[in-house]
């Protein structure tokens, strides 16, 4: 195939924090930026070598702008964990707390933002 998705970019006042709650609760590592070097305007995260599994994925790249978020995400993560409610409880000691986006009590995912207010789901253990 000739296209693939080198990036998916992340708007942040914060991208280093930002950043560093995603390598927290994905367990990925800080990648080099385009420029060879990551600062804080940029910061990108990879999954870690020798990831080529189930949840292989392109690099995360935090960027920073200078408006703060409003309203609700356009596109989101959505996290398959081994066990839902222990991630939950894990993302929550990292600075995420549980959002209401109008999903309803009877859906199997958890809706969360992160430090920065992006919403992202943790889904009900396969």
């Amino acid at each position: 195939m000739g296209l693939h998705i080198e990036n998916i970019c992340i708007d942040s006042t914060s991208p280093r924090e930002t950043a560093e709650f995603w390598a927290a609760a994905l367990q990925w590592d800080m990648a080099q930026g385009d420029g060879g070097e990551s600062d804080d305007d940029e910061v990108a995260l990879a999954p870690p070598a020798g990831s080529d599994g189930p949840g292989a994925f392109c690099e995360l790249l935090f960027l920073r702008v200078p408006e703060r978020k409003a309203g609700k995400n356009r596109l989101h993560l959505c996290l398959r964990p081994q066990d839902q409610d222990a991630e939950v409880s894990r993302l929550e000691a990292l600075g995420a707390h549980r959002v209401d986006v109008g999903q309803g009590s009877e859906v199997g995912w958890v809706v969360m933002a992160d430090p920065e207010g992006n919403e992202f789901c943790v889904l009900r253990t396969p």
